[in-house]
């Protein structure tokens, strides 16, 4: 579930203390009654800054159990199903950034199984993994792309972001270790305190952060379900922020045998298994290089 020009700053990260020496000029009075030589100042000594001290990640124990609670109910969950809006910003014309909305439902059975419903706003469209095949399907233009899926959800998840950028901002959620995924590389963890406004339902704010990203959960108090997830990227230059909001949880309820079906979508006009542009990064991180161009013989 990771942008330039953007500092994360807290205050009980902030210490810096800068010393300041100054010598004192020695004044000589001479006994003759004529004017007095003028006195010589004494050198200076330079002033120098005290050293930094070295930066230590600040865990509190509180926001780690919080987020290990939230993880350990997801990993549990044999089946789940959710609903998600994604908000985030995009740079209008005139500089500030337009929000943009994009809805999901989602349903997932372990080990390999998942189907993602995206009804708008934009074009709606399907993604399927029955634990044979990978079918991503536009309804609107009736074009559908089949690729054959791992064996695990997890690397069927990552061989549609390589094949065709197929990606989901609730990926981590669904991983057999959200923790793992979710607190790679922390630097800095604390609660901010209760909340009663998300989803409806009692919350704990936790602050949670890498050097790649800077974020802010909401995690229910009674059922450790997160509810919203608030991200901004270091390597995002413009500092835009990324809201997803999570709501309709269900653990291990009974799903149709039809959930995960593929018949209609794959009735669709084929295309390939692979992004229509060029490969876009994941949030937060640098695009790779391009390959140097083969040098003609």
């Amino acid at each position: 579930m990771s942008p330039i020009g953007v500092t994360f700053a807290c205050g009980r990260l902030l210490a810096l203390a800068i010393g300041v020496a100054a010598a004192g000029a020695a004044v000589a009075q001479s006994t003759a009654p004529a004017a007095a030589s003028a006195p010589k100042a004494a050198a200076k000594t330079p002033a120098r800054p005290a050293a930094a001290k070295p930066f230590r990640p600040i865990i509190e124990a509180r926001a780690v159990e919080l987020l290990k609670a939230a993880s350990d109910r997801l990993a549990a969950a044999k089946s789940m199903s959710f609903g998600a809006i994604a908000s985030y910003g995009y740079p209008s014309r005139l500089g500030p950034p337009i929000v943009y909305t994009v809805r999901y439902e989602v349903v997932m059975q372990r080990p390999d199984k998942l189907e993602v419903v995206i009804p708008g706003d934009g074009p709606p469209s399907e993604f399927v993994i029955d634990g044979r095949e990978m079918v991503a399907f536009d309804p609107a233009a009736n074009l559908v792309a089949v690729a054959p899926a791992p064996a695990t959800l997890e690397a069927a998840l990552k061989q549609a972001y390589q094949a065709a950028s197929i990606y989901f901002p609730f990926t981590d959620l669904l991983l057999p270790d959200p923790y793992a995924a979710i607190s790679d590389g922390a630097i800095l963890a604390y609660v901010v305190g209760p909340s009663a406004v998300v989803g409806g339902t009692k919350t704990e704010m936790v602050v949670w952060a890498s050097n790649d990203v800077f974020m802010q959960l909401w995690i229910g108090a009674d059922d450790q379900l997160p509810r919203r997830i608030r991200a901004i990227f270091r390597n995002d230059p413009r500092g835009l922020r990324h809201d997803l909001e999570l709501s309709n949880w269900q653990l291990d309820g009974a799903l149709a045998a039809e959930t995960f079906g593929t018949a209609k979508a794959k009735a669709g006009q084929p295309m390939a298994f692979a992004a229509p542009g060029p490969k876009r990064p994941l949030p937060g991180r640098k695009a790779a290089a391009p390959e140097p161009a083969a040098k003609a013989p």
